[in-house]
């Protein structure tokens, strides 16, 4: 299923081609509600969205700080919403690693007291051939420290790009951090597999969506992404929450 009314621009040689943005909702579509930034929506206080992570939260690979995905997110957020206030503070490191994160979660995220954080993950460990299985306690460490500020939060797994599906963790990796959403119930964005749909089933070759290093996304991967991400926090911030007096009303 392609996501209507959305073509986007990708450079191919030469040549410009308009290629399709597939972002199947049954694929991405949160778990759980976002019931801190739907609050918002309802009382109409401005939003303050972390994305933390590494190189490519930070935008490598993007022809400049406008195409990174928090950047391209914030305007998407905006349009869905043109009445609402949207703060993305980009707090993506080059390099990085889930511990690595960890050191700067306290100014990063707790300081900034953020409605949603968007956390990405896991290529750097897997690039370099790290240990998968040490991550999960890692994870659940960053996971305390968001709670802590009563922020949602969304896990954004590796990305599917030639660099990292040739290593033979890659897809331990995202199966760990799938894994560790679902026993911590909190929501993930399927970064990978919505990019292995590109690849697989649109037949879309690498240089579409990546960059020429073959590890970071170009900037039609990148705004791809904002869209699909805009398009189910929209979703999952709207989604009506049954509370526990209503439920408790509607036992027999």
């Amino acid at each position: 299923m392609l996501l209507a009314g959305l073509a986007l621009p990708f450079a191919a040689r030469a040549e410009v081609a308009v290629v399709p943005c597939d972002l199947p909702l049954d694929m991405l579509r949160m778990t759980h509600p976002l019931t801190h930034v739907g609050h918002k929506l309802v009382t109409g206080e401005p939003i303050t969205i972390v994305a933390m992570g590494s190189s490519s939260t930070w935008g490598a690979g993007a022809s400049s700080p406008a195409a990174n995905y928090p950047n391209q997110l914030a305007a998407d957020l905006k349009a869905r919403f043109p009445k609402q206030s949207f703060t993305v503070f980009n707090a993506g490191v080059g390099g990085e690693e889930v511990n690595d994160m960890l050191k700067r979660f306290d100014t990063a995220v707790v300081a900034v007291k953020p409605d949603l954080v968007l956390w990405q993950l896991g290529t750097n460990s897997v690039i370099r051939d790290q240990e998968v299985d040490s991550h999960d306690t890692s994870i659940r460490d960053g996971l305390k420290k968001i709670r802590s500020v009563n922020a949602d939060v969304v896990l954004i797994d590796p990305q599917f790009v030639p660099k990292v599906v040739v290593k033979p963790e890659a897809e331990h990796m995202v199966e760990l951090i799938s894994t560790t959403a679902k026993k911590e119930e909190v929501d993930l964005f399927r970064r990978f597999d919505v990019m292995k749909r590109w690849n697989v089933v649109d037949k879309l070759p690498f240089d579409a969506f990546t960059s020429p290093d073959g590890l970071h996304m170009n900037d039609w991967g990148y705004a791809c992404m904002a869209k699909g991400l805009g398009m189910v926090i929209s979703e999952a911030a709207q989604r009506p929450v049954v509370s526990a007096t209503a439920l408790s009303h509607m036992v027999p």
